[in-house]
């Protein structure tokens, strides 16, 4: 069971991105960067072009699609 305490940087909202989780309600979503690194993007390249992201947005975003399959 997923405890979304333990993910304090993960938001949804119907009015941004039809509430897909995000990044801290920026529209950074969960998808998008696990679909990054999925391609093979590296969390330094992530960080570089998204220079607004920090590294434990990226680990809680990995840890949440984690606990969503």
């Amino acid at each position: 069971m997923l405890d979304i305490e333990n993910f304090d940087r993960i938001t949804q909202n119907p009015a941004i991105t039809g509430g897909k989780p995000c990044i801290r309600g920026m529209r950074v979503t969960v998808g998008m960067i696990v679909g990054q690194i999925g391609e093979g993007v590296s969390i330094e390249e992530l960080l570089s072009d998204y220079p607004y992201l920090e590294n434990e947005d990226i680990m809680q975003a990995l840890r949440y699609a984690k606990n969503q399959v």
